[in-house]
């Protein structure tokens, strides 16, 4: 006789949160490299290497609200979520997150054409970058957005960075810190309200689950950019 095999209960929204946010542990702010920089130890070089590939992520973010966009059944959920696309890419007097990143880029001594032609992004950073993005166009939008959930967790990683760029690397000119100051306001408003959205529309166990997964692998994400600019460029040069 065929034992029927029961479905786990659903977590309480209670519950649900408890464990998106105790994926913190998996939050790249525990990545040597943040350590480093936090510290002060690192060289221009690699601060340099840092803001050039991370700006492949920052140019990319656009691309992958627009992903979540085009899968949205929500009408309600699209007037919201188009806000982060122009806080990225700016509207009127608005520069937008990707222009403040290009003046990070001049601060730290980074032409826009080498960031703009992406002259140093490294391999395991943009296939990193490029996956997010596929994932946010093949996956349904409610767990594109549990993904964005690393938001809930970057804030005290800002604070904590900036602090640290202005204490211990005064080369950088700190006009080139304005990103990180519009995020301080920007990341708590975009992570509540995709947590909203998570907690409302994940109502069955198995989808549940599949927004944790989602947020492991934007942590996983992101640790692995870390790792990339950790290594640096190891591809024999050309000439």
């Amino acid at each position: 006789m065929l034992e029927l095999v029961k479905e786990p209960l659903p977590w309480t929204q209670t519950e649900l949160e408890a464990v998106l946010r105790s994926q913190h542990r998996r939050y790249h702010h525990l990545h040597p490299f943040h350590a480093r920089m936090n510290s002060g130890d690192l060289t221009p070089t690699e601060v340099r290497r840092w803001v050039a590939n991370r700006f492949y992520y920052q140019k990319s973010i656009p691309l992958k609200d627009a992903a979540i966009l085009s899968n949205c059944t929500d009408l309600e959920v699209r007037r919201e979520w188009i806000q982060r696309i122009i806080d990225h890419d700016g509207q009127g007097d608005n520069e937008g997150g990707i222009e403040a990143w290009l003046k990070l880029g001049k601060a730290v001594g980074l032409s826009r054409q080498e960031l703009l032609e992406d002259q140093h992004v490294l391999p395991g950073v943009q296939y990193s970058v490029d996956a997010y993005v596929n994932f946010c166009r093949t996956k349904p939008w409610i767990e594109a957005v549990a993904a964005s959930l690393t938001e809930l967790f970057g804030p005290d990683a800002i604070r904590v960075r900036l602090v640290a760029l202005e204490e211990h690397y005064p080369w950088i000119d700190p006009a080139g810190f304005d990103y990180f100051r519009a995020r301080l306001h920007q990341a708590p408003r975009d992570a509540q309200y995709a947590l909203k959205q998570v907690l409302k529309h994940c109502k069955t166990r198995d989808s549940q689950e599949r927004a944790v997964q989602a947020l492991v692998f934007k942590c996983n994400l992101l640790w692995s950019q870390l790792e990339a600019i950790e290594q640096g460029d190891t591809r024999p040069q050309e000439g």
